[in-house]
């Protein structure tokens, strides 16, 4: 038997050396991943590459432990045999370079990697050693080792695969995560390999049995070292598998909460994207449409009478009809169109890359779709649909503007008729709309900081032109269009419900400004009167706020007066009826304002317990000499007289005006000839004049 002896030096240099190859395959690999990670078409070569490296690490650490050997002269290498263990190596190490390009790792595919890529480390170490021929000897092999070397082969490769995988990102940015996995897979080539080389005995070919067996027993010597060696990699395995499976429940869980989160962007009637995803959506496709200098357009689609489908046939059918009608539009859709739900029976159609013969064509299209109607739990519903249509970015550079004015042509299609289609345009109408949307928007802000002021128009008594009480008119300090008065914003404070905020405000403001004026005994400018809105009226706070408002400045309740328009009283009278009562129990002093124009008898007003009357502008505004208008005034005056109420005029402008109503016994005059509204500082600058 030919001894086996080791050059130290070289067994060293054979392990630095596959260190070092093994951490250059590694460097070649995450650098080109790092550099051409966002182009696919490199990805072959980039795993050929990789491959290559970790083959030459395999293969020439093979054979320079080879060299290491102490063989006789005489011996040599068959190339065919060398060269195909060089193509095992290649083979091998891509496929472990491609298993860990992967997006998962699942623990059959680790398993499988393993055995593959540990059967050709093994294949090329002994096809390698098939190609070593020493002239006169003959080779024989422990069978027992020679098991273990391709178990250390297998579960090194394995714990070498779930490394790498686990940390590959790791490996992109801190090169002593490379240099450690380097060590880990040149120990497994350098294990398997020495364990290889323990395993095969050379004879010369006259040698005895004995001498064959004692090459055997001496191949249990190494047995315990190998199975200590493949222990410790078989434990390593074990414990990679471990956390291998609890990466993948880790994975579970999060898919589970990407799955959540996708369906927070998805409408749950009828599984179509919804606001949330317009959001992120828009933001993607302007950047991409300004790139390209392109156009998208938006189709705000509503369904007309949705309400009355809903009413006849219930609710049920209606959210039936809402999920036809999106899976039928969205089975036509092109790749570059994409239906949304916003909301209710509101959809929206953004078609990529659009123009506007294009956006009119889907429109006709889905009109003519809808036309074919619906068949739902065995009635047949037909509707129709308003579309509107608005171009990025020639109707607005953003998503609130083009919504908008989507939805504005949306409307102004329902003005048509209904079951049509129109495009936005900036017409006097839609301006002015968009106008009012936007301060609709600005309003909120207002309200939360309080952007609003109070003006006070002075009312005078007939007999002496002296100042008998102050009226308070709400102003908007707009920050950008200046003082707005309240028919700019009044309305839409009332559809969003802010004129609630907004009144109780004023209403603090007004006990504040009496406390003021009892602490100066300025009485003329009392009472000081305010308007409630409808809204505010019926409000179940409204007594509760006016008591603790009354308690916490400490004024007389007397010295407020609450203005309540004709219509508003006469609404639900026995409820306005319960909260004159409450009011006028509370001290305050009552007046119906706008009197003339809600169509009232004199039979209500004299239940309402209230203390004065304003004639509407509209009786004042063309009064001339002997006019009817004149009559009614008369009527007006004499009667609410008798009633025991005291009768302002509103919109006085002119001396005839105020004459004729002096003439006729009306008690005060309000309007512009006497004094406009103002504010506070001008107000306390007026003087009773006798």
């Amino acid at each position: 038997m030919l001894p086996i002896h080791y050059d130290v030096d070289l067994v060293i240099g054979s392990i630095v050396i596959s260190i070092l190859a093994c951490y250059i395959a590694l460097s070649v690999e995450s650098t080109l991943s790092k550099s051409m990670q966002h182009n696919t078409n490199y990805k072959k070569i980039i795993i050929l590459l990789s491959g290559f490296f970790f083959g030459i690490a395999i293969w020439l650490m093979h054979f320079i432990g080879m060299l290491a050997c102490h063989l006789p002269n005489g011996y040599y290498f068959d190339y065919t045999l060398t060269i195909v263990s060089l193509l095992i190596a290649f083979i091998a190490s891509s496929f472990a370079v491609w298993l860990t390009t992967q997006k998962t790792l699942t623990l059959p595919k680790l398993m499988l990697g393993s055995v593959l890529m540990g059967l050709g480390i093994s294949g090329m170490h002994y096809l390698g050693m098939m190609g070593l021929i020493i002239d006169g000897y003959s080779s024989h092999y422990d069978l027992l080792v020679v098991t273990f070397s391709v178990l250390i082969a297998i579960s090194g490769s394995g714990l070498t695969f779930w490394l790498l995988f686990r940390y590959k990102n790791a490996l992109l940015n801190k090169a002593w995560y490379k240099f450690l996995l380097a060590i880990m897979m040149a120990l497994t080539i350098v294990g398997m390999h020495y364990t290889g080389m323990t395993a095969v005995s050379f004879h010369l070919n006259s040698a005895s049995n004995s001498e064959i067996v004692a090459q055997q027993n001496q191949g249990i010597i190494f047995f315990l070292i190998i199975f200590v060696t493949s222990l410790v990699l078989a434990v390593s395995l074990i414990i990679a598998l471990l956390e291998q499976r609890l990466e993948e429940r880790n994975k579970e869980l999060i898919s589970a909460n990407r799955e959540l989160a996708n369906q927070s962007l998805q409408d749950n009637l009828t599984k179509l994207p919804n606001r949330l995803f317009l959001t992120d959506y828009a933001h993607i496709l302007f950047s991409q449409q300004r790139l390209t200098q392109g156009k998208s357009a938006f189709l705000y689609i509503d369904l007309d009478r949705f309400k009355a489908v809903n009413d006849v046939f219930g609710h049920h059918v209606g959210d039936q009809l809402l999920i036809q009608f999106a899976n039928k539009i969205h089975k036509q859709l092109a790749s570059h169109e994409k239906l949304l739900r916003i909301g209710g029976d509101e959809f929206l159609l953004v078609i990529e890359d659009s123009t506007l013969e294009y956006a009119t064509y889907t429109a006709e299209r889905i009109h003519q779709i809808v036309q074919e109607g619906f068949s739902i739990v065995g009635k047949e519903i037909n509707i129709s649909i308003s579309i509107g249509i608005a171009l990025f970015p020639e109707h607005g550079n953003n998503l609130q503007d083009l919504l908008m004015n989507a939805d504005s042509a949306m409307l102004n299609s329902k003005k048509q008729g209904r079951n049509t289609y129109s495009l936005y345009s900036y017409s006097d109408v839609q301006s002015e709309s968009k106008s009012q949307t936007k301060l609709i928007n600005d309003l909120y802000k207002a309200v939360e900081e309080q952007q609003f002021i109070l003006f006070y128009q002075p009312k005078f008594k007939t007999s002496t032109d002296e100042v008998c009480g102050v009226e308070a008119l709400i102003r908007w300090n707009h920050p950008v269009h200046g003082l707005l008065g309240p028919n700019m914003f009044i309305r839409g404070a009332e559809k969003t419900g802010l004129i609630i905020q907004m009144g109780y405000w004023v209403l603090e403001e007004a006990c504040k400004q009496i406390q003021i004026w009892e602490k100066t005994n300025q009485t003329n400018f009392f009472p000081l009167a305010v308007n409630l809105s409808a809204i505010q009226f019926e409000h179940k706070n409204l007594f509760s706020i006016l008591e603790n408002l009354f308690s916490r400045y400490q004024i007389q309740s007397d010295r407020l007066m609450i203005e309540i328009t004709e219509s508003t009283a006469m609404h639900h009278i026995d409820t306005s009826l319960h909260s004159f009562i409450r009011l006028r129990q509370m001290g305050i002093k009552l007046a119906i304002d706008d009197f003339g124009t809600g169509h009232s008898s004199f039979l209500y007003l004299k239940q309402l317990p209230v203390d004065e009357l304003k004639i509407d502008r509209a009786f004042i505004k063309d009064l001339d000499q002997n006019s009817k208008d004149e009559l009614i005034l008369e009527s007006i005056i004499k009667l609410a007289t008798n009633l025991g109420l005291t009768v302002t005029a509103e919109g006085v402008e002119t001396e005839f005006q105020k004459d004729v109503l002096t003439r006729l016994g009306c008690h005060q005059l309000q309007g512009f000839l006497l004094g406009m509204p103002m504010p506070i500082d001008e107000l306390e600058q007026l003087r009773n004049t006798p």
